[in-house]
């Protein structure tokens, strides 16, 4: 193999493989659109054609890649693809996964500002680009009392927020008895499933959470939620945070914040946004209407890796009182102590975050936002906002369907006039013809969506889907 002794691959031989590595991955976005988006292979598929036991000796570069032409392709969902109409995006860019290369290389562990410096200063530096780029309150800043860091995902900033709010509201007191278990936390009904996962994983409990009813457009009521947090407080509870949703999972619907805040405001409750989709779209300044109020909001957090073409993982996470967060999640064992950090003239993001480990993701966004500009970013969203607008004329247009308004940035909504059957057999030939949608229930009505936001959809592919729809209608 012409290994060096120590088995180790050579910078040589690094190179040489690296150049064959980004070579496969340039040919398989240019490849793209050969494939059906989802996989087509049956359970146990890859693992039958994976060796039982490891190699002894080590195996050719040229090996492994062609094992994952061979292995590895056929079982992958292309995510990638500019027929991915499913979820949401997890975006990806080249200057992304070239970022995530030298990141990689470079192979920072940033859980101190003493451990790397670049990692954390280039981090805090970044999020107030994000502030700038989307227009968000100056509180989130890092130069304020507030700030900015990279989580993995929504999931792990609403779980940071809601740790945070329970610390704030109870002194630090959470372990004594009973405290906890008066805490409550309130979302819509359409809030995403993380939200009770977080609720749980902090402590307060299911029995502690509760669902606000919506208005026509999915919604948070106001009016519904003053109403929770009125009956709690008559019943001995100590009403803590609200989390809104900017951006609903299921059709995009955007939360009230105004309202909201003032509730929040008035109980003294944490306020987070979850913008984790819609944020990116505040990029161009006529599509940030959904963000009026977020003055009132406590934290807030959205994914560069969805719509901003940054590789997950990716979400930014700010919140306006630093102190809040790091007082909930700091510990400081003596293997961690150093000049820097007892200096209080540096930030330790192993402070923002659950695990103490942390990887340099800013490097990926700041390629990302170096390579686009805030110019690039805007072109690609109003086009990704464009194509869903066209679509959803196109639903208005065929008396078959029906289109749930109101329609949102880069996300439609349709169902079959005929009802479920017909609805689910239209998104089954879809799915079956090379293209890829998912569905949603509101309330009881399936509905069919179309989430346009792929780094290489273009319209041809947005009348394709469309066709694909029609033809079984």
């Amino acid at each position: 193999m012409g290994h060096d002794t120590n088995y180790h691959m050579t910078t040589e031989e690094f190179r040489k493989h690296g150049y064959a590595a980004v070579d496969w991955v340039a040919g398989y976005l240019e490849r793209l659109e050969e494939f059906p988006v989802l996989s087509t292979v049956a359970a146990g598929d890859v693992r039958a054609q994976l060796p039982p036991s490891p190699p002894e000796s080590g195996e050719p570069f040229d090996a492994v890649l062609a094992d994952v032409e061979r292995v590895i392709l056929p079982g992958i969902t292309h995510w990638q693809s500019p027929n991915f109409f499913a979820f949401f995006p997890s975006n990806s860019s080249g200057p992304s996964i070239l970022g995530d290369l030298v990141s990689a290389g470079l192979g920072v562990q940033g859980m101190l500002w003493a451990t790397s410096p670049a990692c954390t200063e280039l981090e805090a530096h970044i999020l107030d680009w994000l502030v700038e780029l989307l227009a968000l309150p100056d509180r989130f800043r890092s130069t304020t009392a507030g700030g900015g860091v990279i989580q993995d995902s929504a999931s792990s900033a609403t779980l940071c927020a809601l740790i945070a709010a329970r610390e704030r509201a109870t002194g630090g007191a959470t372990n004594r008895e009973g405290v906890r278990r008066r805490l409550t936390v309130y979302a819509s009904t359409q809030g995403h499933s993380h939200i009770e996962k977080a609720v749980r994983i902090a402590g307060f409990g299911s029995d502690n959470f509760r669902l606000v009813a919506v208005d026509d457009a999915l919604a948070m009521l106001p009016d519904a939620l003053d109403d929770a947090v009125a009956a709690d407080l008559s019943s001995g509870h100590t009403p803590t945070a609200a989390v809104a949703t900017v951006g609903t999972t299921s059709t995009m619907a955007m939360d009230p914040l105004r309202a909201i805040g003032e509730v929040c405001r008035r109980h003294g409750m944490w306020l987070h946004v979850d913008a984790a989709m819609a944020g990116t779209a505040a990029v161009a300044p006529e599509l940030r209407g959904f963000h009026e109020g977020l003055e009132l909001a406590d934290s807030y957090a959205f994914n560069p890796h969805k719509w901003m073409f940054t590789n997950f993982d990716c979400d930014a996470f700010f919140v306006a009182d630093r102190e809040a967060l790091v007082s909930a999640l700091t510990i400081l064992p003596e293997y961690l102590h150093n000049a820097a950090t007892e200096s209080g003239a540096v930030t330790d993001y192993r402070d923002w975050q659950i695990p103490l480990g942390r990887r340099f993701r800013a490097l990926k966004l700041w390629f990302v936002i170096r390579h686009y500009g805030a110019e690039g970013l805007r072109h690609h969203v109003r086009r990704h906002v464009e194509l869903a607008r066209r679509f959803a004329s196109w639903v208005r247009d065929d008396d078959r369907f029906e289109l749930l308004e109101p329609q949102h940035l880069n996300l439609v909504c349709i169902r079959h006039r005929d009802g479920e059957e017909a609805t689910r057999r239209v998104l089954e030939h879809v799915n079956a013809s090379g293209a890829y949608l998912t569905h949603t229930k509101i309330p009881d009505q399936t509905l069919i969506r179309m989430s346009i936001g792929g780094t290489w959809t273009e319209l041809p592919h947005v009348e394709r889907a469309w066709r694909l729809i029609t033809e079984n209608a």
